[in-house]
């Protein structure tokens, strides 16, 4: 009798039939046990496609890299050449697969099973993934943390319709966070983003359910991974007194510059500007005369190319850089997103960043180089993305510089505050308008 109720209520009790049961249940019980199933496979799932496009990406980079030393001025042809062709098959075959990915989860949340067959489905993420690779082949200032979003809300949707589980908003802000925690193996700061910046777009509640989701995609890349810091343990500190002054100037600076990059990123989304409007109605060419600046910065210039890692890791560990590198790396990504090729700006925004901190070392040059740098990071960060809390846990948890957090936390809100001086609307929230749901989408 033992051995039969243990068969019962064990493992060896879920038979295939039972699993069939569970699946075809309309019981409320049977649904919540669907809906945690989705979510908690979504979550490891995520983890491991952001560890394997973590990866493909570190590769396309290195090769190009490669590429460009044994041919240096090679880019010149063909990077405007890649950035015509990508941006015609995006909007050829996967036009919701442009940018950064970001807008696209907040765009869906707006209609979450709708955005299952668009913004959020596979052929667009898969579009997504292979055409953001092709654009660090060709040394674009792209980062691979936008697109993580996406990627990671369109597998929260696979996990769903597996399971027959109804897709809810707060499940994409789960998927697009839990993207973002693994991209940077930072797990808090997937959930302040979460909290900041994808949930405050419509207002929805995060959940536990949705905070484990986000913890296991960490943890799954982080395991998969290593324990490791993505900028390495920097471990940065300064005086309080000292500090806060360096803070001020770094998130006037940061957020000011932050700002306008928004501001013009917002101006060329729309169609109210001269050159928008143009773009809009010659987006090849215009995608190659974008190319031609960014390969123009990489040909004379040799650090702009790419995410801008190694330059920031360098500045961090105390390098000297070039004190025009933080503004070339600024407009070297600016020319990269408006072009209207898939690619994301969280790390380039980080290595310009870590070019305006370097731009202030003269200014402070009694303080530890490494941490002026790091402010530098969170006031620019915070001044593109204005999600302040998000910008501080991000360095935080990337440098394990946990000894400056009062100063990154002031730096960040100074830059939140001097961001909305230049540019009022939020950048993604800006952008997640140009995807909007149409009635035809519904």
């Amino acid at each position: 009798m033992s051995d039969n109720t243990s068969s019962r209520g064990g493992v060896a009790g879920w038979t295939p039939a039972r699993v069939r049961a569970l699946f075809r249940s309309q019981r409320p019980r049977a649904r919540r046990l669907r809906a945690r199933l989705a979510i908690l496979t979504g979550a490891v799932a995520i983890g491991l496609a952001a560890t394997l496009f973590a990866a493909a990406a570190d590769a396309c980079g290195a090769l190009f890299k490669e590429l460009a030393r044994a041919h240096r001025w090679a880019p010149l042809a063909t990077t405007p050449l890649t950035f015509a062709a990508l941006v015609w098959l995006t909007r050829r075959y996967v036009p919701l697969a442009r940018g950064s990915g970001i807008p696209q989860v907040m765009a869906a949340q707006a209609d979450p099973e709708a955005a299952r067959t668009s913004l959020v489905s596979v052929p667009t993420v898969i579009g997504k993934a292979v055409l953001t690779l092709a654009a660090v082949l060709a040394g674009a200032s792209v980062g691979r943390e936008g697109p993580t979003v996406q990627i990671a809300a369109a597998v929260m949707g696979v996990t769903h319709r597996i399971l027959r589980v109804p897709l809810r908003a707060g499940v994409l802000i789960a998927g697009g966070a839990a993207g973002v925690a693994a991209a940077f193996n930072t797990p808090l700061a997937g959930l302040l983003f979460a909290i900041e910046e994808l949930a405050s777009a419509y207002e929805q509640k995060v959940t536990l359910l949705v905070i484990a989701a986000i913890v296991i995609a960490g943890m799954i890349a982080q395991s998969v991974q290593g324990d490791y810091l993505y900028f390495g343990l920097v471990g940065a500190h300064m005086p309080i007194g000292s500090g806060l002054v360096v803070a001020g100037v770094a998130g006037v600076v940061g957020g000011l510059s932050g700002g306008a990059f928004a501001r013009v990123m917002l101006a060329l989304s729309g169609t109210a500007h001269p050159l928008a409007a143009w773009s809009k109605r010659r987006p090849v060419l215009f995608a190659a005369a974008c190319g031609v600046i960014v390969a123009a910065l990489g040909c004379g210039t040799g650090l702009t190319w790419g995410t801008g890692y190694s330059a920031a890791r360098a500045m961090i560990g105390g390098v000297d850089a070039p004190l025009w590198f933080g503004p070339a790396k600024m407009l070297a990504t600016l020319a990269t997103a408006v072009a209207g090729l898939p690619g994301g700006i969280f790390a380039p925004s980080l290595a310009v960043g870590a070019g305006i901190g370097n731009l202030l070392r003269p200014i402070f040059s009694g303080s530890p180089a490494s941490a002026v740098v790091i402010l530098g990071m969170v006031g620019y960060f915070a001044g593109v993305v204005r999600a302040p809390l998000t910008a501080v846990i991000i360095l935080a948890e990337t440098t394990g510089s946990r000894g400056l957090m009062l100063p990154m936390f002031a730096t960040a809100f100074v830059a939140d505050g001097a961001s909305q001086l230049v540019c009022r609307e939020k950048l993604y929230h800006g952008l997640a308008r140009t995807f909007a749901m149409t009635p035809r989408d519904k």
